[in-house]
């Protein structure tokens, strides 16, 4: 269980599905808890949306995943930046994030790592710590965009959360064809992050910042 003083958790997402995919089971576990969880994302990616969906999918698509892992509506905050583009609108971002500092004030913040290659990531990573450097950090791992990466924080998980993650990311019919969106892959991942600290499955995290 996260520290009780923590109850306010703002998810970062550059894109509308990262962060079911880097810490979704940690979300449905926190969403138990009762912990108030925010999940603010960048884009939906319209452009890229295969021809075969509609280019809004990905809306429909987040509001369905995060509702699955106990996000109120209203909580769900989407924002219209184009995909590989944030590192031209770095100003905006940061603006935006400023804004949801001031609006939530929240106790942790869980975003991409600073090491991820995808630009969107890093843009929301690097910004992410400018407008929260006073605030505990973590960030949530990504395997096929972290070259690097430091296991220095591990939320140890039920099967049940861990299929509670994999559940909702089959909201994701758009993303179906990446290879880690494959549930085999999700739980194994979580498998092999529990091994690393005796439980029977973890999601890990970069400490950016801790505030104690």
């Amino acid at each position: 269980m996260i520290s009780n003083n923590i109850e306010k958790i703002l998810i970062l997402a550059p894109h509308t599905d990262d962060g079911e995919f880097g810490c979704g089971a940690s979300i449905y576990k926190w969403t138990q808890e009762g912990k108030q969880v925010y999940y603010a994302t960048f884009s939906a990616c319209k452009q890229s949306v295969l021809p075969q969906f509609p280019e809004d999918i990905l809306i429909t698509e987040v509001k369905a995943a995060t509702q699955v892992l106990g996000v109120r509506p209203e909580n769900l905050i989407l924002y219209d930046y184009e995909v590989r583009t944030f590192n031209y609108h770095r100003q905006e971002i940061l603006d935006d994030l400023i804004k949801l500092r001031e609006k939530i004030q929240p106790d942790l913040v869980v975003m991409p790592s600073l090491n991820d290659i995808h630009q969107d990531h890093k843009t929301i990573a690097e910004e992410g710590v400018r407008a929260f450097k006073f605030y505990s950090i973590l960030s949530y791992e990504m395997p096929w965009n972290n070259l690097v990466f430091n296991t220095t924080c591990f939320n140890t998980l039920t099967k049940g959360q861990v299929e509670q993650k994999i559940t909702a990311l089959k909201k994701y019919q758009s993303q179906a064809h990446r290879p880690y969106s494959n549930p085999e892959f999700i739980k194994g991942l979580a498998l092999s992050r529990g091994i690393h600290v005796n439980a029977p499955f973890a999601e890990v995290f970069e400490v950016v910042r801790w505030k104690l």
